[in-house]
C-alpha cells in the first residue's frame, strides 16, 4: 500500500478521537482509547479467518482437560494471538443496550491471549470502558472503528461487482499507520513523550553510525539486538530495517531477534503493541516491561549477549529507589556494576543515585559478545555530565576510565542543540565496540556536528531543528573517514586519563598573635 492510502488511514483514525471523544476527555488523553483500540481493531480483522478454528481448538482442549493451551491457540490461529472468546468485533456493534455491550465487550477482551492481556493491562485500557459505556460512546467507537471507508484488514475488501474498494493493509503498512499515531500523539504532549521517543532523525543516524563502518563485514545468519530502555522501541525497529537493507546491498540474509526492557507501563504497551502488528510475534514476547521492570534493579537478560546495542536512557534522572532494591550502594553485588578492573576485584561503577544514565552504558557493556568475528556495537545518547560529572574513584569516572582502557571508545558526536522534544540542553552519541579496526585502536575520534542541522518551520516541544538527510550522511562521513577536520578530532587514549593528587602542607603563619583572627592570604 502506498504512503498515501496509509496516511489517509491514519488521519481518518486520528478523526475519530475529535469525532468520539471530544466531549469526554482533554486531547492529551485521546491516546488512552485510541490507541489501545487500534490495535484491537487490526487483531479482530486478522483473526477473523480462523476464528472459528480457534473456538473448534479450544472446546476440544478444554474437553481433553489440557491446561497449556497456548500454542495449540496459536496454532490454530495462524498467528501470535488469538481469541477464544465467542464475539468479533462485528458482532457487538450491533448491540442495542449499552449495559449488553460493555459485559460482552468486556468478555470480548477477556478472550485475548496472555501477551494481547498484557498489553491491555499496562494500556490500562478496562479502565476506561465504564466511562465510555456511560457515555453511551462504546459503541460508536467501535462502528467508526468497523467503517467501510477504511479496511484494517490484510485482506483486501471488494465492491459488489468485484472491482478493488481497498487493498489489504500488510503488516509493515500497519506498523506503519500506528508508528504516525504514535508519533503525532507524541508530538501533542512533547513535554512527557520525550522521555520515551528520541526523534527519528537522531535514531536513523545512530542506527547508520553502528552499522555502516561494517556494512562490508556483515555474513548471513542471525544477530541479536538490544535496548535497555527501549521506549515505544523505535530504536530497534529502525536498526533492524538498517541491518536488512545494508545486508541485502551487499547480497546477505539476515534473521533478527529484537530484545528490549522499559519501565513505562503505556510505552511498553505501545512497543509490545507495534511488534505483535508489524507480525514479529516472537520479537513482541521479548519485549519486558512494567514497573516492575526496571533494567537497573531488576535485569530481564542477564545471560544474554548481543550484536548490536542502542539505547537512549533517562539522563538526570534518580535510581535511589533501585539503589535501595539492590542492597544499597555498599551492599550492590550485580556483576554488572561491580566488576573486576586494573587488579581490583571489587571496581565499583556505581553512580551517584541523583542520575543513572551511565548505568544503562555499563549494563550494555556487560552484554558485549566476546567470542564473535564482530563483537559488539554500541550507540547510546547522552547529556553533557556523563563527560565529566563525577570525581576520580567515584562510578561515573571508574566507568569512564574502565572504557577507555579496554579501548571500547571509538568516538562522540556532539549533536547540535534542541535536537529533542523535552530537553534543550547539550546532547552527545557514544559509539562502542569491542572490535575496535586497527586504525582505530588507541585513539577516540570528537565530532562536532553542533552546526549541521535544518531549522523546523515549528517547535516541536523543545524540538527546534533535525538532521536531514544529507547531515546523517555528512556525520557519518566524517565518522568513517577517521580524519582530522575543523569538526573532527583524534585523541589518544591517554589524553582522557588524569590521577587526582591532593597536595597537603603545613600550616604557615606570618606571625602568631593569639588575640585576632588570620585573613586566608595570610594562612
Amino acid at each position: 500500500m502506498e504512503q498515501g492510502q496509509l496516511n489517509w488511514i491514519a488521519n481518518f483514525i486520528w478523526g475519530i478521537a475529535d469525532d468520539v471523544l471530544r466531549d469526554l476527555y482533554v486531547r492529551g488523553k485521546y491516546r488512552d482509547v485510541i490507541l489501545p483500540m487500534t490495535v484491537l481493531r487490526r487483531l479482530d480483522a486478522v483473526l477473523e479467518p480462523t476464528k472459528q478454528a480457534v473456538l473448534d481448538m479450544k472446546a476440544s482442549l478444554d474437553k481433553a482437560q489440557i491446561v497449556h493451551q497456548d500454542q495449540a491457540l496459536r496454532q490454530a490461529a495462524g498467528q501470535a494471538f488469538y481469541n477464544t472468546s465467542k464475539f468479533t468485533l462485528r458482532d457487538l456493534k450491533a448491540r442495542a443496550s449499552q449495559q449488553q455491550l460493555k459485559a460482552d465487550f468486556e468478555a470480548y477482551l477477556d478472550g485475548f491471549s496472555p501477551n494481547v492481556q498484557d498489553i491491555l493491562e499496562n494500556f490500562e485500557f478496562r479502565n476506561q470502558i465504564p466511562r465510555l459505556s456511560k457515555a453511551d460512546a462504546l459503541g460508536t467507537l467501535i462502528e467508526k472503528f468497523l467503517s467501510p471507508d477504511i479496511n484494517l484488514s490484510p485482506n483486501p475488501v471488494k465492491n459488489a461487482d468485484g472491482s478493488m474498494k481497498h487493498p489489504g493493509l500488510d503488516n509493515h503498512g500497519m506498523g506503519t499507520v500506528f508508528e504516525e499515531l504514535v508519533r503525532r500523539f507524541n508530538e501533542e504532549n512533547n513535554e512527557e513523550a520525550g522521555e520515551h521517543w528520541t526523534p527519528r532523525d537522531a535514531v536513523r543516524l545512530m542506527a547508520k553510525l553502528i552499522f555502516l563502518p561494517i556494512a562490508d563485514e556483515i555474513e548471513s545468519g542471525t544477530y541479536l539486538l538490544y535496548d535497555g530502555a527501549c521506549g515505544t522501541g523505535g530504536m530497534l525497529t529502525v536498526a533492524e530495517e538498517t541491518l536488512q537493507q545494508l545486508a541485502t546491498e551487499h547480497g546477505k540474509q539476515v534473521a533478527t531477534h529484537l530484545y528490549g526492557q522499559e519501565i513505562n507501563a503505556e510505552t511498553y504497551a505501545i512497543c509490545k503493541a507495534d511488534l505483535l502488528l508489524k507480525g514479529e510475534g516472537d520479537a513482541a514476547d521479548n519485549i519486558i516491561g512494567g514497573p516492575e521492570h526496571s533494567t537497573l534493579a531488576n535485569d530481564a537478560f542477564p545471560s544474554r549477549e548481543f550484536d548490536f546495542m542502542l539505547s537512549n536512557p533517562p539522563y538526570g534522572k534518580s535510581w535511589k529507589s533501585d539503589l535501595e532494591r539492590m542492597g544499597g550502594k555498599d551492599g550492590i553485588k550485580d556483576p554488572r556494576f561491580v566488576i573486576e578492573h586494573a587488579g581490583d576485584p571489587e571496581y565499583s561503577l556505581v553512580t551517584r543515585s541523583s542520575d543513572g544514565q551511565m548505568l544503562f552504558l555499563a549494563n550494555m557493556l556487560s552484554k558485549m559478545k566476546q567470542n564473535s568475528k564482530l563483537g559488539s556495537r554500541i550507540a547510546e545518547v547522552h547529556n553533557g555530565s556523563s563527560l565529566f560529572t563525577g570525581d576520580a574513584g567515584q562510578g561515573e569516572s571508574n566507568i569512564r576510565r574502565w572504557i577507555i582502557e579496554k579501548d571500547w571508545l571509538e568516538a562522540i558526536v556532539a549533536l547540535p542543540l534542541n535536537m529533542f522534544y523535552n530537553t534543550g540542553i547539550a546532547t552527545y552519541i557514544w559509539v562502542l565496540s569491542n572490535r575496535k579496526p586497527a586504525h582505530r585502536k588507541g585513539r577516540v575520534q570528537l565530532i562536532d556536528a553542533t552546526q549541521w542541522f535544518k531549522p523546523l518551520r515549528k517547535n516541536l516541544g523543545k524540538k527546534n531543528c533535525e538532521l536531514s538527510e544529507e547531515d546523517i550522511q555528512r556525520i557519518c562521513n566524517t565518522f568513517v573517514a577517521f580524519a582530522e577536520t575543523e569538526q573532527s578530532k583524534i585523541f589518544p587514549n591517554a589524553a582522557f586519563g588524569y590521577w587526582k593528587v591532593t597536595v597537603e602542607r603545613p600550616l604557615r603563619l606570618k606571625g602568631i598573635d593569639a588575640n585576632r583572627a588570620y585573613s586566608p592570604k595570610e594562612i
